[in-house]
């Protein structure tokens, strides 16, 4: 293949990676913001977690980061697609092959390494020494929004990117099982930092309080430190680095619209 054509192949798989993730970006934050503040807007006005709103201007930041963030995946996958040309990630098409029954695990599976990669990268990334670098322009989104799922420096987008190569290189993975994982991250992300908590009062007082909360990733963006965790409260609990009043605030923000009106709202917001 001359150079001429390989760079074509090149800039067509880079074009076709970047509008699939963007796509992904777009649909996910999307329909989370016409959910809650079009559909329920009324709903969530009441459940607002911070009294500050986010300006237009805080959400063009985040957007405009964001498509940063997935010009870094799409060259992330690249890289990704020629391994896989060369039989050096373990993808299979055969559902048969590992069976229905892992076809349908593998998904919690992803989420739960996904969860315990990203509790220990977040937490490594507010490191004095690699925060301001790496991970600063994330939390310029103090009252953040849906859109801000996305909004990362360089470093920090690679080090989200890598896990789904690497993850691909240690497990068998099917096509369909990868599509809704990242499905669920992307609308997890989305949700999380949406501003809103939609999640029922009793949440935090059930088996579902090993669930994170919008609440949950909320105070994280104020209070810096604390709160890492992506789709479970275990890790935070477990290695005590979860804010104290998480549940007092979460109980806040979800009560019904007469209870909340006599309860402040969080808006602390710690200068960074």
């Amino acid at each position: 293949m001359d150079m001429l054509l390989l760079t074509a192949v090149l800039a067509e798989r880079w074009l076709l990676a970047f509008l699939v993730d963007l796509a992904r970006y777009v649909v996910g934050a999307g329909i989370v913001s016409i959910v809650l503040f079009g559909i329920f807007g009324r709903f969530s006005n009441r459940h607002r977690i911070q009294a500050r709103r986010a300006t237009a201007d805080d959400i063009r930041h985040e957007i405009t980061h964001s498509v940063k963030t997935v010009m870094v995946y799409a060259t992330v996958s690249l890289v990704t697609i020629a391994l896989i040309d060369r039989g050096s990630m373990r993808l299979y098409t055969d559902p048969s092959q590992y069976g229905w029954i892992y076809l349908m695990l593998s998904v919690p599976i992803l989420l739960i390494l996904h969860d315990a990669y990203f509790y220990w990268v977040h937490r490594l990334m507010h490191h004095p020494r690699i925060f301001h670098r790496v991970h600063r322009l994330h939390h310029l989104s103090r009252t953040p929004t849906s859109w801000a799922a996305y909004s990362f420096s360089v470093w920090e987008a690679f080090a989200m990117t890598i896990f789904v190569p690497v993850v691909m290189a240690l497990i068998p993975l099917h096509p369909v099982a990868l599509f809704v994982f990242l499905s669920i991250m992307i609308i997890r992300n989305a949700m999380g930092h949406s501003g809103v908590e939609f999640h029922p009062i009793g949440w935090v007082d059930s088996p579902l309080d090993a669930l994170t909360t919008v609440t949950h990733h909320d105070l994280h963006h104020q209070k810096f430190h604390g709160n890492y965790g992506l789709y479970f409260t275990w890790w935070d609990r477990w290695m005590g680095t979860e804010l104290p009043g998480y549940k007092a605030a979460f109980r806040s923000a979800a009560a019904p619209a007469e209870t909340a009106q006599s309860q402040p709202q969080s808006t602390e917001a710690t200068g960074i």
